[in-house]
């Protein structure tokens, strides 16, 4: 950029360099492809590792995990390829710019450096603003996403009970809410632009007058005055053009936000599953009040009460997707939240009530036949988890899945959400919730 400004500058003031600034311009345009691509690469790789991290999360709903991977993960796009360079340039540029007109013209590097600050307090004025505004966007957005998630895979159930006219509805009012929020957050990134262009070319007007006028009554060479008008505007650019991204790049950063925290350095290995006890020291979360309850290595027991008692809680403890409002889980005398969660979860055996295959053409009872299957095929589990893993088995094949459970899990800790009688014969103790 600096040697474009001066070669033109030699050129159009009657001295030579016309091949040496063609050659510049080229390498210019060179390096800013290059730059698009590597920055469209990096964005793609972005992409990829925002997918299997919100689809890693547990903690996740899954009405917004559904936006995150799909609308998400491409707002980030412009973060990555427009924001996060023109930063750097916003830093760079004006700095060389100051530092070139200091020895060229010291007056309008003076005049640049006092109206620089203007164009990031105006902007960090409206900044504010956007980020509120940004966030409620997010918000309607991944209500409505989770909620239309859920009316598509409940549309049998609702039709049926002929509440799908009701949901379209509601569907509408969030669509509404959505538009709202959106034309709202476009308004703020209007007039953000108008502030941040108004006061550029003010300041660039700032810069111009005054060198044209000296340049007029002789006090400037006319090289000098081509500098000054050709880099005076490009000290500006990348600040406008950071103002301008930011705005793009607004929801990308309200995704990044949600990414989960991981540190796997900080958590403890897990101990030893054949000889730790588990114990819930008065733990309370949701509908799970004051529990307490000891595992002993190598037990069996079976959680029995009615919907809604907190029996799938129990697990989701156990997994670490849940965590207490109050009291501990211990495994061996260490709190379930100090150790290493990927560790941990690799030392489980895990039968959700509902499993999901994808792809699977299968009826319930055959998924929950191969989710047990592959659940009872970790060998090295030494905790089974067992959400009503014959819930939708006919007796026959019910005992079939038993008896192969019982020699699986023999000798191992095991913890089974039981409503069907055949399962609590199966167990050394059945726990009430």
């Amino acid at each position: 950029m600096l040697a474009q400004a001066e070669l033109l500058a030699s050129v159009l003031s009657g001295g030579t360099g016309f091949l040496l600034l063609c050659l510049v311009i080229g390498a210019r345009v060179l390096v800013w492809w290059a730059h698009r691509e590597w920055a469209h690469r990096s964005a793609e790789r972005t992409r990829v590792r925002l997918r299997e991290a919100f689809l890693r999360s547990p903690g996740t709903k899954a009405g917004e995990v559904a936006t995150l991977v799909t609308r998400g993960v491409h707002d980030v796009t412009p973060y990555v390829v427009g924001y996060l360079p023109m930063r750097v340039l916003a830093v760079a540029v004006p700095l060389a710019v100051v530092v070139r007109l200091a020895f060229a013209d010291l007056t309008a590097a003076l005049t640049i450096l006092v109206t620089l600050p203007l164009i990031p307090i105006f902007g960090a004025l409206v900044g504010a603003h956007t980020r509120e505004r940004t966030s409620r966007q997010w918000d309607a957005l991944a209500t409505l996403g989770g909620h239309f998630l859920d009316v598509v895979k409940g549309i049998g159930t609702l039709r049926a009970f002929g509440r799908a006219e009701a949901q379209s509805a509601t569907v509408r009012r969030l669509a509404a809410r959505h538009r709202t929020e959106t034309m709202a957050a476009l308004r703020v990134a209007f007039l953000s632009a108008f502030v941040l262009e108004l006061v550029a070319t003010m300041s660039v007007a700032l810069i111009a007058v005054p060198v044209g006028l000296r340049l007029l009554d002789g006090g400037v060479p006319l090289h000098t005055a081509l500098l000054v008008l050709f880099l005076a505007p490009e000290a500006f650019l990348p600040l406008r053009a950071a103002g301008a991204q930011y705005h793009a790049s607004a929801q990308g950063r309200e995704v990044l936000g949600k990414v989960p925290a991981h540190d796997e350095t900080t958590g403890q290995a897990p101990p030893d599953l054949a000889q730790a006890e588990i114990v819930f020291d008065n733990v309370s979360v949701r509908s799970l009040k004051n529990l307490n309850l000891h595992i002993r290595p190598g037990e069996r027991i079976a959680l029995v009460g009615p919907s809604g008692a907190g029996k799938s809680t129990v697990l989701g403890l156990l997994l670490g997707f849940v965590r207490p409002d109050r009291g501990r889980v211990l495994v061996g005398g260490v709190d379930l939240r100090e150790i290493d969660q990927r560790k941990w979860l690799e030392a489980l055996a895990w039968v959700p009530q509902r499993p999901v295959l994808v792809p699977a053409n299968l009826s319930s009872g055959e998924q929950q036949r191969v989710a047990v299957a592959n659940a009872l095929d970790r060998r090295r589990a030494g905790l089974f988890l067992l959400d009503e893993p014959t819930a939708h088995l006919d007796a026959e094949t019910e005992a079939l899945v038993l008896e192969a459970t019982r020699d699986f899990i023999r000798g191992r800790t095991a913890v089974i959400v039981a409503h069907r009688p055949a399962l609590l014969s199966e167990v050394d103790r059945v726990v009430r919730v």
